[in-house]
């Protein structure tokens, strides 16, 4: 491989003027630069990135924030170990990954956890804008800083973040309509369960609920829904007295849609022989979920390949800061329909990357 020590031979110049010509730095004669850029061009040569930035000693530093997981809620892992395995990848780059994750339910615990992110002094911020009102004040932060940032999961408009890195939500529920149509054809009535609505604005959540509702729309399809808000899912008795007691002022109902990654909850709280005669569909193969997908008391998971969200998100804004890459605005990752059938061969990449860690 030929290298600038190479070129500077052959123009028999010094590799600082090679230097200076292949990064537009000038002070060198228009005869020197016509000769050494035509040495270029017959030896196909082209500036590494990679290699420039380390020489130029140019170190990056990424920071993420995301919400925290625990055993009771393990989505968010998911895209942290899509991170770490991006962060693996990009360190021989000179690109720096420090990870910062508060509670998704505590706005304060947001802004306080941004506070101490934005202490690292980041070049580029990851985040997932989780409330919008604290994300506003977060994003005017950043930009008065000339700090670029990138939303992971939720997409919220309005905002100049570079690129969105996540799920179409839309067409995820509007999948999720279909799948309910079609797996029971004679569907009087379906119950939609929603959890901490209105956090957000244009959530995923929200998207997906919009979706779902507009494939019996746009198909005519008439139907009765029933939608039922609950604040808090992980109070047990609470959720489980008001899905049994929709559940008995609707025995019309034949599908319950969980448009979240928590419908592992759900079948938790409804009866066995009941469960046999409805058809659930949700979001996300975390292993609770997964476990029910296996046992039948859900029909369906739409996974939104978190694993690859968190690796992407770190390779399109390494490209950015290294090369100079403007990534598309949008970066929709594959919706994945999940089966019993079909589950063990989804998320590949994370497995290897945990078995291999």
């Amino acid at each position: 491989m030929i290298t600038i020590k190479d070129i500077a031979k052959e123009a028999n110049v010094s590799e600082g003027t090679v230097d200076r010509v292949l990064h537009n730095r000038g002070g060198v004669s228009k005869k020197t630069e016509a000769k050494i850029k035509k040495i270029l061009e017959f030896h196909n040569f082209s500036v590494n990135p990679v290699a420039s930035a380390l020489a130029m000693k140019k170190k990056h530093s990424i920071a993420t924030l995301i919400p925290e997981y625990n055993e009771s809620d393990l989505f968010w892992k998911s895209p942290y170990l899509g991170v770490l395995k991006g962060a693996e990848d990009v360190k021989s780059f000179g690109v720096q990954v420090s990870n910062f994750s508060f509670n998704q339910y505590d706005p304060d615990s947001y802004l306080n956890t941004f506070k101490t992110l934005l202490a690292s002094k980041p070049t580029a911020v990851i985040m997932v804008p989780n409330f919008s009102e604290e994300t506003k004040k977060i994003v005017s932060k950043l930009e008065s800083l000339n700090i670029p940032y990138l939303f992971l999961n939720i997409d919220i408009e309005g905002f100049n973040n570079i690129a969105f890195v996540g799920q179409d939500s839309y067409t995820a529920g509007y999948i999720a309509g279909k799948l309910m149509h079609l797996s029971t054809p004679n569907l009087s009535a379906f119950l939609i369960i929603q959890a901490r609505y209105n956090i957000t604005k244009n959530n995923a959540v929200s998207n997906r609920i919009k979706g779902f509702n507009d494939y019996f729309l746009k198909n005519n399809i008439d139907k009765k829904s029933q939608n039922l808000k609950i604040e808090n899912l992980n109070n047990s008795s609470e959720t489980k007295e008001k899905i049994n007691l929709a559940l008995k002022q609707n025995p019309e109902i034949s599908g319950i849609f969980v448009p979240s990654s928590r419908i592992h909850i759900v079948t938790d709280c409804i009866k066995k022989s009941d469960l046999k005669k409805l058809k659930l569909i949700g979001f996300d193969n975390t292993p609770q979920n997964i476990d029910c997908l296996l046992h039948n008391s859900v029909s369906f998971l739409i996974s939104q390949k978190p694993f690859d969200q968190g690796y992407e998100s770190i390779r399109l804004l390494t490209d950015y800061l290294i090369k100079n890459e403007i990534p598309n605005s949008k970066n929709y990752l594959p919706i994945d329909i999940l089966t019993k059938e079909n589950v063990k061969y989804n998320e590949r990449n994370e497995f290897v990357f945990k078995t291999n860690s």
